[in-house]
């Protein structure tokens, strides 16, 4: 796995650059080939707060969390913390509901091979007031995965292809916690 470490009003030294690839390395014992997967963190100091937020697009899954506390350091525990129990959650989830004796790394491993993951593209578009642009892949799932998806984002909507109906659907919370399908008719 390759790691992309920036500071937003913060200099990353060389030994805050070795801390954070050394704890983002705990969570390539989850996957068997990683390859050239590439973690992107993004450390910033906002009013004597360490932000800490943490983007790893695996295939078929994408993993992100952010945490802040007064120690950067501190911050950099708990985004990993946070991103090891997202991915054991839905290690979980996959194994209960496929009810097969395949793991979750040779999962991973057979779609990696189905599959390239499909980076994220950000890009301004000015003329049109959009703030910012996101092109990926859908991956077929079912709405249970989706819903999953989305809480490891950390969004309150999801667009995905159903994998049932082959049709573009978007999933969302609703303000009661709950959530919402909409279909296309």
């Amino acid at each position: 796995m390759r790691y992309v470490i920036r500071g937003h009003n913060l200099e990353v030294t060389d030994a805050l650059h070795e801390f954070v690839e050394r704890k983002l390395s705990r969570l390539e014992r989850y996957f068997e080939d990683v390859g050239e997967t590439e973690a992107h963190a993004v450390l910033a100091v906002i009013k004597d707060q360490h932000r800490v937020e943490v983007t790893i697009p695996f295939p078929g899954v994408i993993v992100r969390a952010e945490e802040s506390s007064e120690d950067m350091y501190a911050s950099v525990d708990l985004v990993v913390e946070k991103l090891e129990r997202q991915i054991r959650k839905y290690k979980t989830r996959i194994n209960r509901k496929a009810r097969q004796d395949v793991s979750f790394r040779s999962g991973y491993k057979e779609h990696a091979r189905e599959m390239e993951a499909a980076p994220v593209a950000v890009q301004d578009e000015e003329e049109l007031d959009l703030v910012r642009t996101k092109r990926f892949e859908f991956k077929p799932m079912d709405a249970e995965e989706a819903m999953l998806q989305m809480d490891m984002l950390g969004h309150n909507f999801f667009v995905f292809t159903n994998a049932a109906s082959n049709q573009v659907n978007v999933i969302y919370k609703r303000k009661d916690g709950k959530y919402g399908l909409i279909e296309p008719e």
